[in-house]
C-alpha cells in the first residue's frame, strides 16, 4: 500500500474524529515566542490541520501540505471553524518534483511534526525539499520519536530505522545552525493516534544566508 493510500485508510477509519486530535503540538506551541507578525511557515505532511491552524492562529502566513485529499477535507473544517486562512494544498512530500519552482526559498518556517513515515532514502530526500522550501535565514521545526519510544508503544511507526537520533539529525542538518536539539520524554494526548507516554527528540535548525 502507497502512502497517500494508508494515510487515506487512517484518517477513514477515524470517521469525524481527528486522528491526533484539533490542539497543536506541544513543542511547536512552546516555541511560540520565536514567530513574528508576517512570518510564512509551512507545515509538511499536516494531517488534518492542527498544527497549520494554530500557526495561522499565530498572525503567520501559512501553507500546508498533505497527501491525504481526507485529510485536508477535515483541514479546511478545522480552520473554518477557527476563522483563519490556510492554503491547503494535496501533494506528495516526497515526489521528485516537490516543491515546486513557486515554493522554493519561499519560507520563514517549515514545520515537520511526527513525519516519521519516510524510511532513511526517504528521509533524505524529504530533508532535502524541506531544505529547499526554506529561505535563507529561515528555520526548520522538527519533533519526532527516538528508537525508544519502541518501548513504549503509544504512537509512530513500528521501525526503528524511520525514528530519529541526535545523530540522525545532525547529520542530516550539519549544513545548517542547529539551534536546538533536545532529547526527552514526556506524556502527550494528541487524539488516539498519540498517547501516553513518549520518547521524543526535538530540533529547531536555521539555512545560512548566502
Amino acid at each position: 500500500m502507497d502512502h497517500e493510500a494508508r494515510w487515506n485508510a487512517r484518517y477513514r477509519a477515524a470517521g469525524d474524529d481527528y486522528l491526533f486530535g484539533i490542539e497543536p503540538n506541544h513543542f511547536l506551541t512552546r516555541r511560540a515566542h520565536l514567530f513574528e507578525d508576517g512570518h510564512t511557515a509551512l507545515s509538511v505532511a499536516d494531517g488534518e490541520g492542527r498544527n497549520s491552524v494554530w500557526l495561522a492562529e499565530q498572525a503567520l502566513t501559512v501553507t500546508a501540505v498533505e497527501i491525504s485529499p481526507l485529510a485536508v477535507a477535515k483541514a479546511r473544517k478545522l480552520a473554518a471553524g477557527r476563522g483563519v486562512a490556510v492554503n491547503f494544498v494535496v501533494a506528495d512530500l516526497l515526489a521528485p518534483d516537490w516543491p515546486p519552482a513557486t515554493l522554493e526559498n519561499e519560507f520563514d518556517w517549515v514545520v515537520g511534526i511526527f513525519i516519521q513515515f519516510a524510511d532513511p532514502g526517504e528521509r533524505v530526500r524529504q530533508f532535502a525539499a524541506m531544505k529547499r522550501a526554506t529561505r535563507a535565514g529561515g528555520r526548520i521545526l522538527l519533533h519526532g520519536y527516538t528508537p525508544r519510544q519502541l518501548e513504549y508503544k503509544t504512537g509512530g511507526p513500528p521501525f526503528v530505522d524511520n525514528l530519529y537520533t541526535p545523530e540522525i539529525l545532525r547529520a542530516g542538518f550539519s549544513d545548517w545552525t542547529i539551534e536546538e536539539l533536545v532529547e526527552y520524554e514526556d506524556e502527550i494526548a494528541e487524539g488516539s493516534g498519540h498517547r501516553g507516554r513518549s520518547a521524543l527528540i526535538g530540533m529547531v535548525a536555521r539555512k545560512p544566508q548566502p
